[in-house]
């Protein structure tokens, strides 16, 4: 059904590209930012009133332009390119494997759902839900992500039948600029209003984006925690997603070639840029040798203790992480950390830590090919040792166990205060949706009132509508008084 889709909205002409241009801008310094949005606000609730948001096939149509924009192949290696090039983190191959895998498992997500009209029917509980429009959407969005995550919220924006204006990272603002280009030549070519999708104008500024706070319907913020911490606090009804550090315990049951591969496969995606990427490893002791030497197999490089220290005073410099090693390729950051010339091949470093640090400790999130290993005596101590580093950082994220013992997942998913937690999986490719797991595909996730945030789960197309409920009256369900009070009666008298 997607490849059918898809076909309809390619050009005859597979090279053809539209050179249709970004909306109009306010000039940001005659005007001021209010002004600026503002005029954009208006553009997009024209732009709603002309979408034939009530038609769940156009809508549908919608959706599929957006995330054909992306998914067409020489756009998503250009956008890969450009976002490399502009921003400095992450690589071409998995920037290119992120823009196409994440927008085509969203846009199955979201094909196989009703947003507008009647979207549930219970006539057996006398209830209709219909689905409407939340308003003009506020996007917030990261460096990390200029091309996937506008594209993104813009398909989850579209499907509830809204329009979005987006906020580009002032390091990504290029690249998001010419996504959004191609999102626009895109609708224009399926007959829907262009104005549906909208940026702010450059330069990209905090000012711009907390005018577009106050002023939207609903602000999505993904990128820094002092960015969601603002927008929560704007008044807007506002949608953040918590920071992640992501533990994975290696158990003593797992398969640990197959554990070993999954790692490193998820650590060196997009030089670790996603905030599912593997921060910590705890392994338990009666395969620690073991599961280490299947890790450096895998493309693991064991740091020794001088090396240590290096990486130490390399990756923060005045509380921030270096952006010299942030998200850069293997060897660049070993040459930077100083490391031997024994590292060169390696795809990722690890260090052993003993005990769990504090903050820019290697207990926090690294945002880099550096990978801290912890030993725990047991289970018991794993668990501890995975509580105490989300409490540093990236508590209600996620934290990810390798394990033959399903009652071990369980006691974890239990006693850790998580959203997520993934089962022998590679955890960037699983955490945010994959065709193997139940997850909707997203690149932005909740992480509950634990991370400060309104979501305990993915990102998905229920948090773009509102629902209307028409209740009709169905033969009444009232129990007797015994059937409710009857176990307190028993138990602690009348």
């Amino acid at each position: 059904m997607l490849a059918t889709v898809f076909e309809r909205l390619m050009p005859s002409d597979s090279s053809l590209v539209l050179d249709l241009p970004v909306p109009e801008q306010t000039n940001t310094e005659a005007a001021g930012p209010h002004q600026v949005v503002a005029h954009l606000i208006s553009r997009a609730r024209a732009a709603m009133t002309a979408y034939e948001n009530h038609d769940q096939t156009r809508v549908d149509e919608a959706v599929t332009a957006v995330a054909w924009s992306i998914y067409k192949p020489e756009n998503a290696r250009m956008l890969a390119e450009l976002a490399v090039e502009e921003t400095g983190l992450g690589n071409i191959d998995s920037k290119v494997e992120k823009n196409t895998r994440k927008t085509f498992g969203a846009l199955r997500d979201l094909l196989r759902v009703k947003t507008v009209g009647v979207i549930e029917d219970q006539p057996e509980r006398g209830l209709v839900k219909y689905g409407k429009p939340v308003g003009v959407v506020g996007a917030i969005c990261p460096s990390t992500n200029p091309a996937a995550t506008p594209v993104n919220k813009a398909m989850l924006t579209l499907k509830g039948g809204n329009a979005v204006i987006i906020a580009p990272s002032p390091r990504g603002q290029k690249t998001t600029a010419e996504t959004v280009r191609l999102m626009r030549a895109e609708l224009a070519k399926a007959e829907h209003p262009e104005d549906l999708v909208q940026i702010l104008p450059a330069p990209a500024n905090r000012e711009l984006a907390q005018a577009l706070v106050k002023q939207c319907d609903l602000a999505v913020v993904t990128g820094s925690q002092n960015n969601v911490r603002r927008a929560m606090q704007s008044g807007t009804v506002t949608i953040g997603v918590g920071a992640g550090n992501v533990p994975v315990i290696i158990d003593s049951t797992a398969n640990l070639p197959d554990a070993a591969q999954k790692i490193c496969a998820s650590k060196t995606f997009d030089n670790a840029t996603s905030c599912s990427s593997e921060n910590a490893l705890i392994i338990l002791d009666d395969i620690y040798e073991e599961a280490i030497a299947m890790l450096v197999a895998a493309g693991g490089y064991c740091c020794s203790e001088p090396e240590k220290a290096s990486i130490a005073g390399t990756l923060w410099k005045d509380g921030q992480l270096n952006r010299h090693v942030l998200a850069k390729d293997a060897d660049v950051a070993a040459r930077v950390f100083g490391l031997r010339d024994e590292a060169n091949g390696f795809r990722f470093f690890m260090v052993e830590e003993e005990y769990v640090g504090g903050k820019h400790s290697f207990a926090d999130e690294k945002l880099s090919l550096v990978l801290t290993v912890y030993r725990a005596r047991d289970f018991a101590d794993a668990k501890r040792i995975a509580s105490e580093i989300l409490h540093v950082n990236g508590l209600g994220h996620s934290v990810g166990i390798h394990t033959r013992e399903m009652d071990h997942a369980r006691e974890l998913a239990e006693s850790i205060d998580v959203v997520r937690v993934l089962v022998n999986q590679a955890h960037t490719f699983g955490n945010g949706g994959s065709f193997d797991n139940a997850m909707p595909f997203t690149l932005s996730m909740g992480g509950g009132t634990w991370a400060g945030n309104t979501i305990s789960e993915n990102l998905n197309w229920s948090h773009f509508i509102n629902v209307t409920h028409l209740v009709t009256t169905i033969p009444e369900d009232k129990p007797g008084e015994a059937d409710l009070f009857r176990n307190h009666w028993i138990k602690y008298g009348r």
